[in-house]
């Protein structure tokens, strides 16, 4: 999907059922100490500054993908998580901030987000969700479109079957 007007970038989408309760995927998917034992994407993620409740900065890396074509990347994100319709969203953009690691090209996310409501199916046991994501990121180098979308693919299909053995397994 494309947008019109100040972001004109690649929009991703990512939707699936996750068996189990918002708030219990939410706390796995937030910057915390869930998210790095289970999110193979992530190398590290460190929380800079916590501002408010559910709202913090953090920092942290991607390991390269498609056999390094693209390089590991680092992020500085704002992010902030709060109640939507009975369920959760957790929202993002990035920042500028100082001290970019060497190693590491500094990826730019522009607003995106998470939602997740229950299912209209709820009161099945165990409990169903509904987790969307809204991904507009900018990963930063030369690198080809198809290499990003075909990388971008594979990051969010891992990202669901990680999350949902994790939550299996807690």
């Amino acid at each position: 999907m494309k947008m019109i007007g100040e972001y004109q970038r690649d929009w991703y989408k990512a939707q699936g059922v996750v068996d189990d309760d918002p708030n219990r995927i939410v706390d796995y998917i937030r910057p915390g100490p869930y998210r790095l034992q289970w999110d193979s994407l992530l190398t590290s993620m460190d929380i800079i500054e916590t501002l408010d409740q559910g709202c913090c900065v953090m920092k942290y890396t991607t390991s390269g993908q498609l056999w390094n074509i693209i390089s590991p990347r680092e992020f500085i994100d704002f992010s902030y998580t709060t109640d939507y319709q009975g369920g959760l969203l957790s929202c993002g953009v990035s920042v500028e901030h100082e001290g970019q690691h060497q190693n590491f090209v500094r990826g730019f996310n522009h607003p995106c987000g998470w939602f997740c409501v229950p299912t209209t199916e709820s009161s099945t046991i165990p409990a169903q969700s509904l987790l969307t994501g809204y991904i507009q990121t900018d990963l930063r180098g030369m690198m080809p479109q198809s290499a990003v979308d075909t990388a971008m693919a594979g990051a969010l299909i891992n990202f669901y079957t990680d999350l949902r053995k994790a939550l299996k397994m807690a």
